[in-house]
């Protein structure tokens, strides 16, 4: 078995398609001829074969396949004198090949081939690799879009059918050559993988009919990161870098953080649903979804992050204008002392009781900017700037306490700042695990692929 090459490895659909020359070595006593001088093979088309007993082949996990017929039949026999006999031909089978996405797009995947008799058990036939390890053969030129080709082996196996025809007392199949019975083109390429090698099985299945001889060919691929790292990766990681520059904005430009926020987030949302409507529906979480899913967050919280720095600009401007209203309130009970014509009322004591009803309602400094040279407490913007006629408030109803200005003892401002250096040190530190644990648990696949010739 050589193979030309891998024309796709789909993770939607579950399947790859391979073209390859598929040689069978059987003998038959029957067909031994006397040797002659010069003449030790005879080689016979394919029209041939009708006249002759050939096993009944097929490809246990195969969804569809053609035989090639440009120019001709690409089929040959050949017999030899002994009566063995080797049939070659060309195929191109679109096989399933179950996939575990759980690390994609850093993952590893190993799809095989299976080869069985459709009613032979091991009674009548058992397959085997003719060359052990060297059975199969990958061309150097095989590449993949998005995998590369790790390596390959090969298997026998037996198994039992529910169905009439050989079992292994008829027919056993094997890899005639071994290691050498399966080779790969060198100029086997893909887009998006790279094929790492290749490995042969002989089994042997049972079923309520017999044994039956199964061959099998596993491929192992591993999945090219590039194009996942332009088209998904860096741009997921540049759209969250967009999102922190609304730290750096005003917290009044009300219009430009909203729509940066909004747009980050509805960007990393068509980004998310554009990767996985190429992939299968799983029911599992997949590397790139831990991701993605971060880079989601880290945007949403942005626009939290100014959700929360104006709610907190609104609470403060809020107090801010209550205290303005004490404060006029305030200086107008210093004008009016009291109420004109009341016996009595010299603006000694109902001064008193108004400062006590107006001033109790105070517990925080106001900094005003314009009082800033006299302290910026609420007592000295009350007093006003030339005021010095005026008696003092008394000085044992106003309570210093926190800043007005802050809330929760922070600012609006020390959001932003604090923001500044928070959300990139969190990227930071998300990219240096992620990358990490993912590449190492890659190897570690790797690791459990690894082409061993005992394996086979």
């Amino acid at each position: 078995m050589y193979v030309l090459s891998i024309s796709s490895v789909s993770e939607v659909l579950m399947d790859f398609t391979l073209d390859f020359y598929f040689r069978q070595f059987w003998t038959d006593p029957r067909l031994a001829f006397k040797k002659r001088t010069g003449v030790e093979t005879l080689s016979v088309g394919s029209e041939f074969i009708k006249n002759i007993w050939v096993p009944d082949t097929f490809f246990v996990n195969e969804k569809q396949s053609y035989f090639h017929i440009a120019t001709t039949s690409n089929e040959f026999i050949r017999i030899h004198h002994s009566g063995s006999i080797t049939r070659s031909i060309r195929l191109t089978i679109t096989a399933s090949c179950p996939m575990n996405l759980q690390y994609f797009p850093m993952d590893r995947q190993l799809c095989h081939i299976e080869i069985e008799s459709f009613g032979y058990t091991m009674r009548d036939i058992r397959y085997k690799w003719n060359a052990g390890l060297q059975s199969v053969g990958i061309s150097n030129e095989v590449e993949l879009p998005q995998f590369r080709v790790l390596g390959h082996r090969q298997r026998h196996s037996t198994i039992h059918l529910s169905t009439v025809g050989y079992t292994m007392r008829d027919i056993r199949y094997k890899w005639n050559e071994g290691p050498n019975s399966v080779g790969v083109s060198n100029e086997v390429s893909l887009p998006q993988f790279k094929v790492l090698g290749h490995r042969q099985r002989a089994m042997e299945i049972s079923l309520t009919t017999g044994n039956y001889s199964r061959l099998a060919c596993e491929i192992q691929f591993v999945r090219s990161m590039g194009y996942y790292l332009i088209q998904i990766y860096i741009p997921s990681g540049l759209i969250v870098i967009i999102s922190w520059v609304s730290f750096w904005l005003n917290r009044n430009a009300t219009p430009a953080r909203v729509a940066l926020g909004v747009t980050t987030v509805l960007t990393m949302t068509t980004l998310m649903s554009s990767t996985n409507a190429a992939l299968p529906k799983i029911s599992y979480v997949k590397s790139i979804d831990v991701y993605l899913g971060t880079c989601f967050v880290m945007v949403f919280a942005s626009l939290l992050e100014y959700a929360t720095v104006g709610y907190m600009a609104k609470r403060i401007q809020m107090r801010k204008n209550r205290f303005q209203k004490i404060a006029e309130s305030m200086k107008t009970a210093r004008e009016n002392p009291g109420p004109p014509g009341v016996p009595g009322d010299h603006g000694d004591h109902a001064p008193k009781q108004t400062w006590s009803r107006v001033v109790q309602e105070v517990r925080f400094k106001v900094h005003d900017p314009k009082a800033h040279s006299k302290g910026g407490t609420l007592e000295n913007t009350i007093n006003g700037r030339a005021d010095e006629e005026a008696a003092p408030a008394p000085q044992h109803l106003i309570h210093p306490g926190k800043d007005i200005n802050k809330l929760y003892g922070m600012t609006p401002s020390d959001i932003d700042k604090y923001s500044r250096i928070v959300f990139p040190v969190c990227f930071v530190c998300f990219n240096l695990m992620y990358w990490i644990i993912y590449l190492h648990i890659s190897d570690v696949v790797a690791d459990d692929l690894v082409l061993l010739e005992e394996a086979k």
